[in-house]
């Protein structure tokens, strides 16, 4: 499994189109193969970042479904409701493979 974390600067004063457009892709991620994780949005601190969270089986999963979604009529309309509301100012992503099993403490060997 590898999980994608975008991280979000956005534009404070357009909070709400951000969030229209965070929970289009709650609903498509998992419409084209991945786990969706949610968003995390400003509450306390700054206020002009975000993150979210995504999975997908594999490396070669998630580049499928990059793919894909620039043949997506609706992933299309999505990008350019955030370009034209100018909800995002930037955006980073990074990638990662979760651990989710826990050890018990005879595993740690001490």
């Amino acid at each position: 499994m590898i999980s994608c974390t975008v991280r979000y600067e956005i534009d404070p004063d357009k909070l709400d189109a951000f969030e229209i457009y965070a929970r289009f892709w709650l609903k498509k991620i998992p419409e084209m193969g991945g786990t969706h994780h949610g968003y995390h949005m400003p509450y306390e601190g700054p206020n002009d970042i975000a993150y979210c969270h995504f999975s997908f089986a594999s490396l070669a999963d998630y580049e499928a479904y990059r793919a894909a979604m620039w043949d997506d009529p609706d992933c299309l309309k999505a990008y350019k409701f955030a370009t034209e509301a100018k909800c995002i100012r930037r955006y980073d992503r990074s990638f990662t493979k979760p651990l989710l099993k826990g050890a018990t403490v005879e595993e740690l060997g001490l």
